[in-house]
């Protein structure tokens, strides 16, 4: 019984790292798109005479 049970929540465990990854990836694309999205925006305002400066601070 207690080999079964630690199968059981082997499984879930990677069943639950491999769900959290997933989730992951699609925030780190999302965070990527709209990264691109501020930088070509903040370059096409850039030559609108204000100067060239970046959207983020570091």
């Amino acid at each position: 019984m207690v080999p079964l049970l630690l199968v059981l929540l082997l499984a879930l465990i990677l069943f639950g790292a491999g769900f959290a990854i997933k989730v992951l990836w699609w925030v780190a694309v999302a965070v990527l798109v709209i990264w691109l999205l501020g930088f070509v925006m903040r370059s096409a305002d850039s030559g609108a005479g204000r100067g060239r400066g970046r959207w983020y601070r570091w």
